[in-house]
């Protein structure tokens, strides 16, 4: 079985694999056909002083070296390179070596002080000589010059231990500051910062801030500086002196610049720096008929020869494929991805690809259609015929059924590849992108199709600004030109929103997507699968009608769809049709058939209404959305009821070594895997619960509320939805508003109140009698079980 399941998984993904690799293939390559509608040329050979027969252009776009400006950015880079210091170890080391020396003297004046306490005693020679080597060893250790002064001194405070933390305490503050040899050349790299690394590991970090580091003279004055103040807390004026001293005599440089690693780091930004080429565009005039051929002549007729000859005859469209290629793909996997495409990822690249391609052979041919119109006339030229061009339809189509996020990737592809068609124009580029992106921000809420054709008008009209800013850049701000080209920008504009009113159907039928739209239509109580629900199991109708109002009153607070989660509110159950009357909503007080049905098999009666569901869905065509959140509406809860009923039963029946596997009494998932599914889970269970309350105050429905969430977090139902808690105090806040209407207490009326009468379960009295104040919690306790039985808590 596990095999199985691992070979579906790894043909699954293979088969997606493939999916995406012959989609991309094939729109690279219809794609690089349409930019080179002539792939033949022979290239020609030229000498220099040779008179050119005929005008040369430019077949292709050429790229020749501009070896000063390469130069000078690869300066630019060097400079920019970071200077590299190390921090060096050894500076612990020495404080190591102080610490150790100063115990050593410690226990040797210890031993001196003993012999010297007898009557009459002198130090021997080899004491003194011992003495000597100590002092020797001390300086040495600690790497400054031998000072008899100095150890005298240390002699008379005994080497002790304030002295030594003092000292220590002293070294480490500039230490760890650090301290450099010349803080004058550091301070050159104050604006860039520099790169700290550590001898011994390697590691290194960005420091900016270099007034932090000291110079060997500014570490001195800030020690100099702590001499008053540690006169005041040390055991004597002596011993402070003492310490500020020392401390002063071993302060050195601990950051030292490293050169060498610094003159690596400039090679290799050097070398990382390619060489910048000057463009030559497609069209542009290499050389006039008549004209002597020059060496500046030459150097672009060779580049040209040399660029033809590189690419080929069948080069130019594979070449241009594998860039188209290569830019899809990167797009694609940083862009689609990252804005969470779910579900079925081969239908929405073939829907991106289609809308894609159709834009594009569109405006490929239209561009061909507007070439041949202005033929005809004089007063303008088919450039202001190219604002026609309703571009922004595939933006629109895209944020309707895949979000503002996808919307935009696509919209900056497309503008690319449209520009290419008009020679790369850089202001038809800024044209077709801003109006996609006006068109992405219109359609952003999709709740009506007059916002397609609104959002038409809207960028038609600012098509018109831009339209008079292109033709100012070429001088036609005062001619026939600009009236057409004004024309034009708003006939693409209204022309997009036209276009996508009617395209949104046929897309909607053809991939099964679902949008507001189509919401809005499943949310009519005529659909008739609500019909159906409605009469076949009226209890299941009404609970998911309160279940729909649950979250859509809280689903925009948490960020999610209302209209999506209301919708699926309203299917959530719809597998309870199959067998309405093993639902406690739909008994009306008749037989509870799970009386009579074992504990295990009631469990697979409550799970089959959710494969039931997602069966009666796709039969509907409800849209993937609803599907998923239908099939993800319990996630793997535990239908705790019946699990413990059957272990009761097997303890009863004294089969105690009888195994009741809990697996068997959950159901299959997934977990809730968006806020949608989440909320219809949560409002689910929170309002079939809210039915089991026997009074159901607003503290009562406060804390049934609280415990539901809480035990789905706790059951990790909630683990793989984007929730956060914030969000689900949000949800409780929403659920006990609501249900807290649902059940608000009314006033009794007094002919239908008796002395005797108990308070009605449902709310409907503001007074206790009694008897049920004096059995309320009894009786809480008997209908919760009762109530709950539904969903197995």
């Amino acid at each position: 079985m596990g095999n199985n399941s691992a070979f579906k998984l790894k043909f699954g993904f293979f088969s997606l694999y493939v999916q995406r690799l012959l989609i991309l293939t094939l729109l690279s390559l219809i794609i690089s056909l349409m930019l080179f509608p002539s792939i033949f040329s022979k290239p020609k050979s030229f000498k220099l002083n040779e008179v050119a027969e005929t005008d040369i252009k430019a077949s292709h776009d050429i790229l020749i070296e501009n070896k000063e400006l390469t130069e000078q950015k690869r300066e630019q880079a060097v400079k920019e390179v970071l200077y590299v210091y190390d921090v060096d170890p050894l500076v612990s080391d020495l404080i190591f070596r102080l610490k150790q020396n100063m115990a050593e003297a410690r226990d040797f004046f210890a031993v001196t002080e003993d012999k010297e306490s007898a009557p009459e005693a002198e130090e021997s020679p080899d004491r003194i000589e011992e003495r000597e080597l100590l002092k020797s060893s001390f300086f040495k250790s600690i790497e400054i010059a031998s000072d008899d002064n100095l150890f005298e001194r240390l002699t008379q405070n005994n080497f002790s231990p304030e002295l030594e933390d003092n000292i220590v305490n002293l070294l480490d503050q500039v230490f760890k500051q650090g301290v450099v040899g010349n803080k004058d050349v550091l301070m050159t790299q104050s604006q860039k910062g520099i790169h700290l690394q550590s001898i011994q590991t390697q590691d290194q970090n960005l420091v900016k801030d270099l007034e932090r580091f000291y110079d060997v003279e500014s570490a001195k004055e800030s020690i100099e500086s702590q001499r008053t103040d540690l006169k005041k807390i040390a055991t004597s004026t002596k011993l402070a002196n003492l310490s500020v001293d020392i401390a002063l005599a071993m302060v050195r440089p601990n950051v030292t610049f490293n050169q060498r690693e610094t003159e690596k780091r400039k090679n290799a930004a050097r070398e990382s720096i390619s060489p910048i080429y000057n463009k030559i565009k497609k069209g542009e005039m290499l050389v006039r008929d008549g004209e002597i051929i020059n060496a500046s002549h030459l150097i672009k007729l060779q580049a040209e020869i040399e660029s033809s000859g590189r690419i080929g005859m069948l080069g130019r469209v594979p070449g241009m494929a594998v860039l188209v290629g290569f830019l899809l793909s990167v797009v694609y996997a940083l862009g689609l991805i990252k804005y969470g495409l779910k579900g079925d990822e081969g239908k929405d690249l073939l829907f991106n690809a289609l809308i894609l391609l159709g834009i594009f052979v569109f405006f490929w041919a239209y561009n061909f259609i507007a070439v041949e119109i202005a033929r005809g006339f004089y007063a303008f030229t088919s450039t202001a015929l190219l604002f026609a061009m309703p571009v922004a339809c595939g933006a629109m189509l895209i944020t309707v059924f895949q979000g503002i996020g996808t919307a935009t990737t696509f919209a900056l592809i497309i503008s690319v590849f449209a520009s290419l068609l008009v020679e790369g124009r850089v202001e038809f580029f800024i044209f077709f992108f801003i109006s996609s992106l006006l068109s992405v921000h219109g359609v952003r809420d999709y709740l009506g199709r007059g916002i397609l054709i609104k959002t038409g008008l809207k960028v038609g009209l600012i098509n018109i600004i831009l339209c008079l800013a292109i033709e100012s850049i070429y001088g036609s701000f005062y001619s026939i030109e600009a009236l057409v080209a004004i024309i034009a920008g708003f006939a693409g504009g209204f022309f997009s929103g036209v276009i996508a009113t009617g395209i949104i159907p046929l897309v909607e039928m053809s991939f099964g997507f679902t949008t507001n739209i189509k919401l809005l239509e499943l949310a009519n109580l005529d659909q008739p699968l609500l019909k159906d629900q409605m009469v076949q199991a009226p209890g299941t109708h009404h609970h998911s009608m309160i279940v729909s109002n649950m979250v859509e009153a809280c689903a925009e607070s948490v960020g999610a769809n209302p209209l999506l989660a209301k919708v699926a509110a309203y299917y959530h159950d719809i597998g309870k049709m199959k067998k309405p009357i093993y639902f406690i909503e739909n008994q009306m007080g008749r037989e509870n058939k799970h009386e009579k049905l074992a504990p295990s098999m009631s469990s697979l009666v409550l799970i089959s209404h959710v494969k039931d569901g997602v069966e009666l869905a796709k039969e509907h065509k409800l849209g993937r959305e609803i599907i998923d959140i239908i099939q993800q509406h319990h996630g793997k809860g535990l239908i705790s009821y019946f699990y413990k009923k059957a272990r009761e039963q097997a303890v009863s029946k004294g089969s105690k070594s009888a195994i009741i596997k809990e697996e068997g009494f959950r159901y299959p998932g997934p977990k809730p895997q968006t806020k949608e599914a989440c909320l219809v889970m949560l409002a689910d269970m929170s309002e079939a619960a809210s039915r089991s309350l026997v009074d159901p105050t607003p503290a009562r429905i406060q804390g049934m509320v609280q415990k539901i969430i809480n035990m789905s977090f706790s059951d990790g139902q909630l683990d793989e939805c984007e929730l956060t808690l914030k969000d689900l105090h949000e949800i409780a806040k929403s659920f006990n508003k609501t249900l807290g209407g649902i059940f608000h207490h009314r006033i009794e009326y007094p002919e239908m109140s008796t002395k005797t009468e108990k308070r009605v379960t449902n709310g409907d009295s503001d007074h206790d009698s009694p008897e049920d104040t004096r059995s309320s919690e009894a009786e809480d306790r008997g209908d919760d079980r009762e109530g709950l039985k539904r969903l197995g808590l």
